[in-house]
């Protein structure tokens, strides 16, 4: 394994906030459609959003993502008309439900924060809606506590599968930016966010952390071994918004990711050769009853 693998990166502590942040506004929702009918509550403008209601499997379920992918596209040059076989693996790439730092604009990276309230919510939606769909052989999740925890839920669902946690699917190492405010982080740590912001794929930031590339080259490998133990099968993999991204381009390299939202679902067909096909892309269907930041916030520049 190189010597950018995340393995060998141990858990950072959680520092805490390195300057005063300002208080958060009190949390407001939209109208949440209940079983017993409508509760009425107030509104946040580009706030929270809300899940459209199910509709096609391959069509994204959201209204305010700027994800323009959708069935095959085109990604990755596959026949549509193929059934499923023995030559490839599905895997079913979902987000960690949502974070405290999510909701503070906090950035994460390799920091081990945990779900709050409304991601656990979101991990039971996503887990009961995995629950009801095909077969899952086996499930794969990142080791921080966010990805394991959703990864925790959807096992208990589906029959209580054990989660093979691989630290080569954590999010991006964001090096000194990690545990900063993104709004605050172009004034505490100038440097790092001006490599943050960069064009160049190969730029590391200070502090340890990786360039896009080194990203790119970690998770996709690791998606790439998953799919040759698991040829015929279909699989689970949660995982962060900056891995998922990185995924995309892997399929679809001509194509923006657009927003990757707290319990995404974002189906891959990995074929023998290094073959990549999407298969859906962003769908949130099973949020419908639940909120969730329409941002997709998780300290990458390109979540919103």
């Amino acid at each position: 394994m190189s010597a950018l693998s995340a393995r060998s990166i141990p858990f950072p502590p959680i520092p805490p906030p390195s300057s005063p942040s300002s208080p958060r506004p009190p949390r407001t929702f939209p109208l949440l459609r209940s079983r017993s009918g409508f509760a009425a509550r107030s509104i946040a403008p580009r706030r929270r959003s809300w899940a459209q209601g199910p509709g096609p499997t391959l069509q994204p379920a959201m209204s305010d993502s700027n994800s323009s992918v959708a069935a095959d596209l085109g990604c990755g040059g596959a026949d549509q008309s193929v059934p499923i076989g023995v030559d490839y693996a599905e895997i079913v790439v979902v987000r960690h439900g949502e974070t405290e730092w999510n909701a503070d604009g906090r950035i994460q990276g390799h920091l081990d924060v945990e779900l709050n309230e409304i991601g656990r919510r979101q991990a039971t939606a996503v887990s009961e809606r995995l629950s009801r769909e095909g077969k899952i052989s086996a499930i794969y999740s990142s080791d921080l506590k966010r990805a394991f925890e959703t990864a925790n839920s959807i096992a208990t669902a589906c029959g209580g599968l054990e989660v093979i946690k691989d630290p080569d699917l954590r999010e991006r190492n964001l090096g000194e930016l990690q545990g900063l405010q993104l709004r605050a982080a172009s004034s505490v740590c100038p440097k790092a966010y001006k490599a943050f912001l960069s064009n160049k794929t190969d730029q590391e930031i200070p502090g340890g952390g990786e360039s896009i590339d080194q990203l790119h080259q970690r998770c996709t490998t690791c998606l790439q071994n998953i799919s040759m133990k698991h040829k015929g099968e279909r699989v689970v993999v949660v995982t962060h918004g900056g891995v998922i991204r990185s995924l995309h381009r892997r399929a679809c390299p001509k194509r923006s990711a657009g927003k990757v939202l707290n319990t995404s679902v974002n189906t891959f067909h990995l074929f023998d050769g290094d073959k990549w096909v999407l298969k859906s892309w962003g769908d949130v269907s099973h949020l419908e009853q639940t909120e969730y930041l329409g941002t997709g916030f998780g300290g990458d520049k390109s979540s919103g």
